[in-house]
């Protein structure tokens, strides 16, 4: 609805030095072992179940098929997405069902591929605005708490606008996040969302910050009034740092599954969203999601939640997500 971005392809080409030199692995990305002990609840679910009735069939027919679709859909791949995988086995004509498990992998890592890049933009020397949605209880001031800390472990000067001024205390939460993380905030409660962020984009460029992150209000029961809402912060951006920002970042609970397609679709319609960054995925079963959204959405995830510790914040790489599925 609103041109908020360049390009998805100009982002996910940015050039090498533009990216922060801590995003190479470190602290910030997992281990292969301990993302496959993150993601085993979801391996089983989306792989080891669809795998396991599947392989040992002769050859496919309609019925198998049609069980297959029923599996993926029930694993949280999404029904479009599953019935896409699906069609496309038909037109296999030399797939056999033991060879399964090998289709199922090279189709998720297309998808994630296809999505784009899984590294947060940033901008060496420049202020870095990053919008942050997402329904309430999704995870987003414990999401933004955490980045703050990521930026500050790399030596950045970050500043937190608090923009979610309707939600009873949801300032003074972010306020304790901050404080945590070392961040400084802008916050001006029961004030509009556009005003407080105005403030803070002037504060950041007065006082050389590097990075700006925007809380923002989650109100899906009134769709008009959120997107009036994201439509006026847009609006001050535009006018006070149109080329400051670098994301709009989606946060989905790794446990609302399919509902998170739905989320995405309205967030869309409000925000040209450009990744996702999914909280809770430790113990899910439901991580299908991401290539749900990968899929129907074209949007990558960037960033994985996966404990309650300030560190627990990890870079997502797609191609570990898909090996570790199946290992």
């Amino acid at each position: 609805m609103f041109d908020f971005f360049k390009k998805k392809d100009e982002q996910a080409h940015e050039p090498e030095q533009n990216q922060p030199k801590e995003e190479k692995k470190n602290i910030f990305s997992l281990t292969f072992e301990s993302l496959k002990k993150t993601i085993e609840n979801t391996s089983q679910s989306l792989v080891g179940n669809v795998v396991k009735q599947i392989e040992n069939e002769e050859e496919f027919d309609e019925f198998i098929l049609d069980d297959m679709e029923e599996l993926l859909i029930k694993a949280d791949l999404g029904v479009n997405t599953a019935a896409s995988i699906v069609d496309k086995l038909r037109k296999q004509n030399k797939m056999k069902p033991s060879q399964v498990r090998e289709y199922l992998q090279n189709e998720f890592s297309e998808i994630l591929t296809h999505a784009g890049s899984n590294t947060l933009n940033y901008k060496e020397n420049e202020l870095n605005l990053y919008f942050i949605v997402g329904v309430n209880g999704a995870g987003k001031t414990t999401l933004i708490g955490k980045l703050a800390n990521r930026f500050k472990q790399q030596g950045k000067r970050v500043l937190v606008a608090a923009g979610d001024t309707f939600r009873a205390a949801a300032e003074e939460q972010l306020n304790i996040w901050s404080q945590r993380a070392g961040a400084d905030i802008v916050r001006n409660d029961g004030a509009d969302p556009a005003s407080v962020v105005y403030d803070a984009i002037q504060k950041a460029k007065n006082e050389n910050y590097d990075v700006i992150l925007i809380d923002t209000a989650g109100r899906l029961q009134n769709k008009f009034n959120l997107m009036q809402e994201l439509s006026k912060i847009k609006l001050v951006i535009d006018k006070n740092a149109p080329d400051s920002l670098r994301e709009s970042i989606l946060v989905l609970d790794a446990n609302t599954g399919q509902n998170g397609l739905s989320q995405a679709k309205v967030f869309t319609e409000c925000v040209n969203l450009t990744s996702v960054a999914l909280t809770k995925l430790d113990g899910s079963a439901k991580g299908g999601i991401i290539i749900a959204i990968a899929k129907e959405m074209n949007l990558p995830v960037k960033l994985i939640g996966v404990g309650e510790k300030m560190e627990d914040l990890k870079n997502f790489d797609a191609q570990d997500f898909v090996k570790a599925l199946f290992s």
